[in-house]
């Protein structure tokens, strides 16, 4: 019963974190942790958003750069770049961003496909109202879709 509350109060919790000067929305049920940036290992590949990957307590985890993903200028090594560990098909996988902020809770959700069409609305599962204003939900799955580590 209590672990059904625990899930039931975290399905409403989002953390927001920063790209730039914009601020995005990830729901805490989908997030395994929250780490400081660390040694990355390039590996090749085909995807230009992938980083490399890194040991995190003896697991290897692939890490990408959600800048890249979204196609934005790399930006220079920022002191509150974050890596956000996700669950993602059974898997870790890390994202950097620019900064993690703060936890909240959005007053309303309003689809995104409503507001942002295209490619980019991809990416996001809604638009959030908060105090402090308006913030896109992303999409976890469609971010790292075609992500699989054991991918060949």
């Amino acid at each position: 019963m209590e672990g059904d509350l625990v899930e039931a109060l975290q399905a409403h919790q989002y953390i927001v974190v920063e790209l730039g000067h914009e601020k995005y929305a990830l729901k805490i049920s989908e997030i395994y942790e929250i780490i400081k940036l660390q040694k990355i290992t390039a590996v090749p590949n085909n995807k230009s958003f992938l980083e490399g990957v890194t040991n995190l307590r003896g697991k290897i985890v692939p890490i990408i750069s959600l800048r890249k993903r979204f196609g934005l200028e790399s930006s220079k090594k920022r002191k509150g770049e974050r890596i956000v560990v996700v669950q993602y098909k059974e898997e870790m996988i890390g994202v950097i961003v620019d900064g993690v902020s703060q936890v909240t809770r959005f007053t309303d959700i309003q689809s995104s496909e409503d507001i942002v069409s295209g490619f980019d609305g991809y990416y996001f599962s809604g638009i959030g109202h908060s105090e402090e204003g308006l913030i896109s939900i992303l999409d976890v799955e469609h971010i790292l879709d075609g992500m699989e580590v054991n991918e060949r």
